[in-house]
């Protein structure tokens, strides 16, 4: 998609991924190897072919690491880097990174441990059509107390968000098109712990943020424990 209004990603890449330790070693998560290859180059070779052309890394422990594989430019792509000098949480690390974003144009945000095929026209169409300040990507599984459930309307528009301890009718697959406005109340605080899913979503929800859920088929692997982690080589084919 070599037009698209949308150039520009963030990824949260800031994470001590404890969980994974016993598999992987003194690694950030993302850059745990799939294949030879680490996982994060899976999903931003992805979104480059989408026509993704800016990614801010949000990152923190062992980020030498990161910033070292994938320097000022990967491929196509300009890369920058926000740090987290202690760690901020992935409301923290996304409030870093949108400072250097525009602030009325939207961008994807992604989760640095997880792949998602999410078609980027048709999810920026969604998005704008139904004039979201958020969408999310979703999907069924039967995991579902690992993520945040999602109760949707017909037209599509998040109805309720539910904790790991209810039931929803859809999944956040953890990728968002999201309008930088919506995150202005935010934007005056000093670099603060937040979680995206437990702070930054309820508020905006119940300060009445229009969400929006497109429900996508594509392929999807969350590489943040470890049975998930030695099964993404299945997934990740290419």
């Amino acid at each position: 998609m070599k037009n698209s209004p949308v150039k520009s990603a963030v990824i949260l890449a800031g994470g001590l991924g404890r969980r994974l330790r016993g598999v992987v070693e003194n690694l950030p998560k993302p850059m745990a190897p799939v294949k030879g290859r680490p996982f994060l180059e899976y999903p931003i070779d992805y979104w480059i072919q989408q026509g993704i052309r800016h990614f801010i890394l949000s990152v923190g422990w062992r980020r030498e690491v990161i910033m070292k594989h994938f320097g000022k430019k990967y491929r196509q792509a300009q890369v920058e880097y926000v740090v987290e000098e202690t760690p901020l949480g992935t409301g923290g690390g996304l409030l870093l990174a949108i400072k250097k974003l525009e602030k009325d144009v939207p961008f994807l945000l992604l989760n640095g441990d997880t792949f998602f095929e999410v078609p980027l026209a048709e999810f920026i169409r969604f998005h704008s059509d139904h004039k979201a300040d958020w969408t999310f990507s979703l999907f069924k599984t039967e995991e579902k107390k690992r993520y945040m459930g999602m109760k949707i309307d017909k037209d599509g528009r998040i109805a309720a968000l539910c904790s790991d301890e209810q039931s929803g009718q859809w999944i956040n697959g953890g990728v968002y098109l999201v309008n930088p406005a919506s995150l202005s109340a935010f934007m005056g605080k000093p670099n603060v712990k937040l979680s995206i899913e437990e702070d930054i979503l309820p508020a905006l929800f119940t300060g009445g943020s229009r969400f929006f859920g497109y429900v996508c088929k594509g392929r999807f692997i969350d590489i943040g424990v470890p049975e998930d982690y030695l099964r993404s080589p299945s997934i990740l084919t290419t």
